[in-house]
């Protein structure tokens, strides 16, 4: 596993993608955000050709996702995505107060390579599998079934689901390609941490990293924080017009 980890920056660049979004603080607000971000990547995937399917959605209380994970698949996903990893701010009226007042909503997007068995290896004896009824509304984003599958890696802790499929083998396929993908990371992530002890630095914490506001009140833009892009014409990135920023 050790010679996996020593990978050039483009190796997994053809391949699928695993993109997750998790709604930061803010209740209601930023899980109305966070699918406003699914349904733009959503958008942008059906105008590049990709084909998306959500593999889990905990949808929120009020309105909203607390979080989804979705398998992108096409060409280059995973090259032309991995970018947009990070935290992405919102500024609004809000719709969910009774005062009209501008409110900061923030949302963590994560993107991985969709990894096979081959890359990454699990042993049996490490994994536990549980069976459950997919919970919340599920709706256009996912099959409400009783099959849903989820997996916890023992030596790590790592946990992942899938609901998207009608079959509890083809949710535990899905749920498996999305952990080797998590372990392949959380390694990763470990092996960056270690590096930074030795050389007595601290690493960056993910929720820091806010790559891209989009502001909608008092005045409207999208700007990128990295590269200094911008759009005056927010509605349109968030109806998937992204290439300008990719």
């Amino acid at each position: 596993m050790e010679s996996s980890l020593e990978i050039s920056e483009n190796k997994y660049d053809r391949k699928n993608a695993i993109l997750s979004i998790y709604a930061g603080a803010g209740g209601t607000d930023s899980q109305d955000w966070a699918e406003m971000l699914l349904r733009m990547y959503l958008r942008y995937s059906q105008k590049k050709g990709w084909k998306a399917k959500a593999l889990q959605v905990k949808a929120g209380k009020e309105a909203g996702i607390k979080s989804v994970t979705l398998k992108i698949k096409g060409a280059s996903v995973y090259g032309l995505l991995k970018k947009e990893a990070g935290v992405h701010r919102l500024v609004r009226l809000s719709p969910f107060k009774s005062a009209k007042i501008r409110h900061t909503s923030f949302a963590l997007i994560d993107v991985l390579p969709e990894l096979e068995e081959s890359e990454v290896k699990i042993r049996p004896e490490d994994l536990r599998v549980d069976t459950y009824r997919a919970s919340g509304p599920g709706g256009q984003y996912v099959n409400k079934t009783d099959s849903a599958v989820r997996l916890t890696h023992l030596p790590t802790g790592l946990v992942v689901a899938c609901q998207s499929e009608r079959s509890q083998g083809e949710n535990k396929k899905q749920a498996l390609q999305l952990l080797y993908s998590k372990l392949h990371q959380y390694l990763l992530v470990k092996k960056e941490e270690e590096k930074a002890k030795l050389r007595g630095e601290l690493p960056s914490a993910e929720w820091g990293s806010q790559i891209r506001s989009y502001v909608l009140h008092p005045y409207k833009m999208v700007k990128d924080h990295r590269s200094g892009i911008k759009s005056f014409e927010p509605e349109k990135v968030l109806d998937g017009k992204l290439d300008k920023f990719l």
